[in-house]
C-alpha cells in the first residue's frame, strides 16, 4: 500500500507542524501549562528495576535531560496507561508525568507489584508544562527534557507551580499534538483493548525491543513479528467540527474506523489500514480526510 501524506497546516489557523522532512514549528517559542497532567514520584533503591519489569520502555535510559515515554499494559498486553518518566535532579526519584485522571489508578496498580521491592510511590505536586518552537530554554534546577516522541513536540518541564502568564495554553498545545498525530492517553487509547502498535508506540519511541521481559511483552512482540496490526491511530480533518469519540467512520456503507480525541476540525481516528488513503470516508454525515504523518510507516506484513 502506498501512503499519501498531507500537511495539516492548510486546514488550521494555528502555526502547526509542516515543512520539509519532519517539519518545522512556528519560530517563536510557546510554553503552556498542562493542567490535565499530574506527576507521581517513585523513590527507593529499587525504583528503576521495579518499573523496568512493568512498562514497555527501557527505564535505564532515563537520565537528567533525557525523558522516556512508556506504557503500562495489562497481563494480556493491552494498553492501560502511558506516561513520561523523568529523572529527579537530586537523583533520588523517578518522576512519572501522567494523565491526572489516571494518577490514582496508576499509583494503586503499580503498588500491587511492589511486594518486597524498596520503592515508594507518592504524588509530587509538580506542574507539567510543554514548550515548543525555536529557542526553547529549559529551566535550571527542574526536571526538563525534549519530548522523546518527536522533535517537533518540543520540550516538557516539571515546575514547582504553574507558570505565571505562559505564552500559550493547553488548547494550543492540543492542536499541536493533533497535527503531529500524537496519542493522548485515554482520549485516544481504550483501556484493556488498544494494542501499542495500533497507537504507534513503536514508531514514536514508546517501546524497547531489547530491554527484556515486562508485563504484556509477549503479545506486543507477537503483533510486531506476525504483522497482526490491522488498524492505526492517525490524524484526521474535516470541514465541520468533529464528533465525539467512538463515533463510527464509514466508507461505502461499512464501518471502517472510529473517532478518538479531537478539537474543532482536527482529531485522531482509529482507521483500518486498507482505508487510510480512502477518499470516501464519512463521519456523522460529513467528509473526513486522513493525514499520514511523515514519521508513520505502515508495517510491511500488513500491506
Amino acid at each position: 500500500m502506498v501512503l499519501v501524506r498531507f500537511c495539516l497546516c492548510a486546514n488550521l489557523s494555528l502555526p502547526l507542524a509542516c515543512g520539509h522532512g519532519h517539519g518545522q514549528i512556528a519560530r517563536m517559542a510557546r510554553i503552556a501549562h498542562l493542567p490535565d497532567r499530574a506527576v507521581l514520584g517513585i523513590s527507593g533503591a529499587d525504583r528503576v528495576s521495579f518499573l523496568q519489569g512493568l512498562v514497555s520502555n527501557d527505564m535505564t535510559a532515563v537520565a537528567p535531560g533525557h525523558a522516556v515515554w512508556t506504557a503500562f499494559l495489562s497481563a494480556q498486553g493491552k494498553w492501560l496507561a502511558d506516561f513520561f518518566v523523568f529523572a529527579d535532579p537530586e537523583g533520588v526519584r523517578l518522576l512519572v508525568d501522567c494523565d491526572a485522571a489516571q494518577a490514582d489508578m496508576l499509583r494503586q496498580r503499580l503498588s500491587r507489584y511492589r511486594l518486597r521491592a524498596d520503592v515508594d510511590i507518592s504524588e509530587t505536586g509538580y506542574a507539567v508544562h510543554a514548550a515548543w518552537g525555536e529557542d526553547v530554554i529549559p529551566p535550571e534546577g527542574y526536571p526538563a527534557a525534549p519530548d522523546p516522541r518527536l522533535p517537533q513536540a518540543g520540550w516538557r518541564f516539571l515546575l514547582g507551580h504553574p507558570m505565571a502568564a505562559p505564552s500559550a495554553d493547553e488548547v494550543e498545545y492540543d492542536h499541536l499534538r493533533l497535527s503531529l498525530g500524537l496519542p493522548d492517553g485515554a482520549r485516544d487509547c481504550e483501556s484493556g483493548k488498544t494494542l501499542l502498535l495500533e497507537a504507534n508506540f513503536d514508531q514514536l519511541n514508546g517501546i524497547s525491543w531489547t530491554k527484556g521481559c515486562y508485563m504484556g511483552q509477549e503479545l506486543t512482540a507477537r503483533t510486531r513479528y506476525r504483522g497482526l496490526v490491522r488498524r492505526h491511530l492517525l490524524p484526521v480533518t474535516a470541514h465541520h467540527d468533529l464528533p465525539a469519540p467512538g463515533t463510527p467512520i464509514v466508507s461505502g456503507g461499512a464501518t471502517v474506523g472510529e473517532m478518538r480525541s479531537s478539537r474543532d476540525k482536527v482529531g485522531m481516528a482509529m482507521i483500518r489500514n486498507e482505508h487510510i488513503n480512502d477518499t470516501g470516508l464519512n463521519v456523522d454525515g460529513h467528509a473526513l480526510r486522513v493525514h499520514v504523518p511523515e514519521w508513520f510507516t505502515l508495517p510491511a506484513k500488513a500491506e
